[in-house]
């Protein structure tokens, strides 16, 4: 496995549609060091605690009744990959139907962008609820990348243990989300679609982007909250590490991250959370739990930067 494979597999890009999804997934793993998951019986008990435990706590501090997902997985990069693919396709199959002519090179092009994409990600993401958007049945799953969990926390000095308990607490808190609010998935499908499907037609449905983005940063900023609030530990000092190392990354890692929009992800992390911070001051994490009960509840983008507006709009 490695650089030659990798080309190998893009190179061989084929088809009819504009991205080979078999070469991604072989690409993007020729070039991923997969890392092990040879737990022991006691590591594995103690994923399963955490998750266990984030569950119990999220559903006390925020108020909210929600399940697991039935699928809870410790994964390795190649495994976060393949499951990840799998929804890169499922997703963008509504505008590849919508391409009837795309040139060979431009396959091999959409190829190896994607596969270098998912490459990077599954070297730097930790854990995952993935609600498993417009896929049949109601199936969600959470993941954990075991390699990338052990490689962070010794990057940052930081127990491991308490690392990966606290990264299962942020990943649990999606759970929660999802499973407190069912119209949550629908809603986000259908804005999806709807911009798909503008994107098909060759014009661009600001409307929708906007409400993905108004959405997602209340999905990111409602897990940043609830990974500390909720924590039965200190979490102050970790927190501080972690943002230290997003703004301490190398001149690579900030191309990738600005290319692959990650850098909105950030913007919605932080500005979800100073708005979940401030509901939460006011009215306690079970109060900022209200913005799951439907989705007139969501904040409006002048919301999300005056909280106030839907704390009075929003009554308790």
């Amino acid at each position: 496995m490695g650089l030659y494979e990798s080309v190998r597999a893009v190179t061989t890009a084929s088809g009819d549609g504009p991205v080979d999804w078999s070469a991604v997934a072989d690409a993007a793993k020729a070039s991923t060091d997969p890392g092990s998951i040879a737990l022991t019986a006691e590591e594995e008990a103690a994923y399963a605690e955490d998750v266990r435990d984030a569950r119990d706590r999220v559903r006390s501090v925020g108020a909210v009744e929600f399940d697991l997902p039935e699928v809870v997985e410790i994964q390795n990069r190649h495994h976060w990959i393949d499951a990840n693919v799998a929804t890169f396709e499922r997703v963008m199959r509504p505008l590849e139907e919508q391409v009837t002519m795309f040139p060979g090179a431009s396959r091999v092009v959409n190829t190896g962008t994607m596969s270098v994409a998912l490459a990077f990600l599954g070297n730097n993401v930790l854990g995952q609820y993935d609600p498993l958007l417009l896929a049949e049945g109601d199936d969600h799953a959470l993941y954990f990348v075991h390699p990338n969990i052990e490689k962070v926390a010794d990057a940052l000095d930081t127990d491991f243990d308490r690392f990966r308990r606290w990264i299962a607490f942020h990943e649990v808190a999606h759970a929660a989300e999802f499973g407190a609010a069912p119209w949550l998935s629908e809603h986000l499908e259908s804005t999806m679609e709807g911009a798909v499907e503008a994107l098909g037609e060759g014009s661009l449905d600001r409307d929708a982007l906007q409400g993905l983005d108004t959405t997602m940063t209340a999905v990111e900023g409602y897990a940043e909250l609830v990974m500390d609030r909720a924590f039965d530990d200190e979490y102050a000092d970790l927190r501080e590490k972690v943002e230290a190392r997003r703004r301490g990354r190398g001149p690579l890692s900030r191309v990738m991250r600005r290319l692959l929009g990650l850098g909105m992800k950030r913007r919605q992390y932080e500005r979800g959370k100073s708005f979940f911070d401030a509901v939460a001051d006011e009215r306690g994490v079970a109060g900022a739990s209200a913005v799951w009960e439907a989705p007139e509840n969501l904040p409006t983008d002048a919301e999300l930067d005056d909280p106030t507006l839907w704390l009075a709009r929003v009554a308790e």
